[in-house]
């Protein structure tokens, strides 16, 4: 079954590293964003199963970003917690009309979040496993271009000459730019869960990645002590 996915709306830094780091350790795939508009850009983009919300935010409000989200056909059945400062009966109220799964006040204890998002996730939709997508049209990311049905990388149109398995593993991360993938996320999605090799090989693999991608390599983005992801 695939890893659920979260995606973390929190303007500030500390805390938003904290919960995304949290939800990682715990198996769950992880996106963070520090704006509403954000948010909604990501969630359209690419649906989590989860959405982690604060209420206070630069711009768009929390509580106007849940309500966009349960107005779009694509969103609208996203699992949606509201984490936030504001604690007072008419803030939780007005969270929950506006169409949110539940509500959790800061400061929070790490069990009581972890009990909440799976109460959440046990109501939302599964998540199918990230297998081939349906269609094999190029992926195209800044000035890295990645075309399925050729299996070729071009980096400002030049073509880079990747192994079978960097080509898997590029794919992997750019199939969900943003997101964070351990290194056992990556082994099972390339090679399945019964190949005997130790995780830490993707670390080898990601060297040689990023260096015969030259420049665009440094859109493969480590994330220190959990794994990788490819820039946005």
């Amino acid at each position: 079954m695939a890893r659920r996915s979260i995606l973390v709306v929190e303007d500030e830094e500390d805390i938003r590293e904290l919960v995304s780091y949290t939800l990682l350790k715990e198996g769950y795939q992880v996106a963070s964003v520090a704006s509403g508009e954000e948010a909604l850009a990501l969630a359209q983009a690419q649906p989590p199963d989860l959405i982690l919300l604060d209420l206070m935010l630069p711009g768009i409000s929390g509580l106007a970003v849940c309500q966009q989200l349960r107005s779009r056909p694509a969103t609208a059945g996203i699992a949606i917690v509201m984490l936030t400062a504001k604690g007072e009966e008419g803030d939780i109220v007005a969270g929950l009309n506006a169409g949110a799964t539940d509500y959790i006040t800061k400061p929070f204890s790490r069990n009581v979040l972890l009990a909440r998002i799976r109460a959440a996730l046990r109501h939302a939709p599964p998540r199918p496993d990230d297998g081939p997508p349906e269609d094999d049209e190029p992926i195209q990311i800044h000035n890295l271009l990645i075309d399925r049905r050729r299996h070729a990388v071009f980096v400002d149109g030049t073509p880079v000459e990747l192994s079978a398995t960097e080509f898997r593993l590029l794919l992997v991360l750019a199939r969900k730019p943003g997101w964070v993938f351990t290194r056992e996320d990556i082994l099972d999605a390339i090679h399945g869960d019964s190949y005997a090799v130790t995780p830490r090989a993707v670390d080898v693999q990601i060297v040689g990645l990023r260096r015969k991608l030259g420049k665009a390599g440094e859109y493969v983005e480590t994330v220190r002590g959990v794994g990788y992801r490819l820039k946005e």
